[in-house]
């Protein structure tokens, strides 16, 4: 795809961005099997939930670019959800796992986070305003998962503090 101007920048974000989202539905239930912590397993689940949603949302962004809603893999989700299954498989302790878990799900959150914010302002730039709501109502719900995860840690970190003692 060739990138002649930021409308291509947004078209080829978005496809990425859902292919990001697409790939988070298929591992968050992993994430939800194997949280320990009743709180985290709730979280994991709640936002099964809103990822769900967020890939709606996405497709209905593309319809500004006049362009089919069409993902194209994003390899840093992939990197990122094959670093999380490899501690999957790491023997430790539940609450050690749970902090882990709360570990990788934050870079995730964090990686579109950053990409929510990027696309929000394009989409703004370009006047895409329908495209702009549907992103920044995405980019709440994932800086909303990223402080309940903190919130979270909190305890799990003392518990696995605890733990190795």
């Amino acid at each position: 795809m060739s990138l002649d101007n930021l409308a291509d920048a947004v078209y080829d974000e978005l496809r990425d961005v859902l292919s990001a989202e697409k790939q988070l539905v298929d591992a968050l239930p992993k994430m939800v099997d194997n949280a320990t912590s009743k709180e985290l397993k709730a979280a994991f689940e709640e936002h099964l939930k809103e990822t769900k949603q967020q890939v709606q949302r996405l497709e209905k962004a593309f319809e500004e670019t006049g362009k089919s809603a069409r993902a194209k893999t994003c390899e840093a989700m992939k990197g990122l959800i094959e670093e999380a299954e490899e501690m999957l498989e790491e023997s430790a302790e539940s609450s050690v796992k749970d902090a882990l878990m709360i570990a990788c799900a934050q870079k995730v959150e964090h990686y579109e986070i950053a990409t929510y914010g990027t696309l929000c302002t394009w989409a703004e730039a370009l006047g895409y305003t329908k495209a702009l709501e549907q992103l920044k109502q995405n980019m709440d719900e994932e800086e909303t998962a990223d402080q309940k995860l903190s919130k979270l840690a909190e305890t799990i970190n003392q518990a696995a503090l605890a733990g190795s003692n």
